[in-house]
């Protein structure tokens, strides 16, 4: 069923086509150049530009079946996320980026993925 209308909600969150039960607000950056201003004393001269890292960053529910000692070593693999709206994200020759907590209230596992080149698909 189509849903052109929809803008959030559902996501589905993936590392080597493995299914991740993701919590909550994900945030994800393309890689794209940052321009930053150059700003003289006589005003603006233009802009610089600085590599930015594609990533991908929210928080997954642990479960028993998950191992974190290898989940925090994952390094080139492929995540993805699905989100709501039709796009998907993909993120390759990703490695985990974070420090590997585990909240035991609500069993959330803060989680970072960065890697070497990011695709937003439409």
């Amino acid at each position: 069923m189509s849903t052109p209308n929809r803008r959030a909600g559902r996501i589905f969150f993936k590392v080597d086509g493995a299914q991740q039960d993701a919590k909550g607000s994900f945030t994800y950056n393309i890689g794209a150049d940052k321009r930053d201003a150059i700003v003289g004393a006589d005003g603006v001269h233009g802009y610089g530009t600085t590599v930015q890292v594609p990533f991908i960053e929210g928080a997954i529910t642990d479960r028993k079946d998950l191992d974190l000692e290898t989940f925090v070593n994952l390094d080139g693999v492929t995540v993805t996320l699905e989100i709501a709206n039709g796009k998907t994200f993909i993120l390759r020759d990703a490695w985990y980026a974070n420090e590997g907590s585990v909240t035991t209230e609500a069993g959330e596992i803060p989680v970072r993925f960065e890697g070497l080149s990011g695709e937003e698909m439409k």
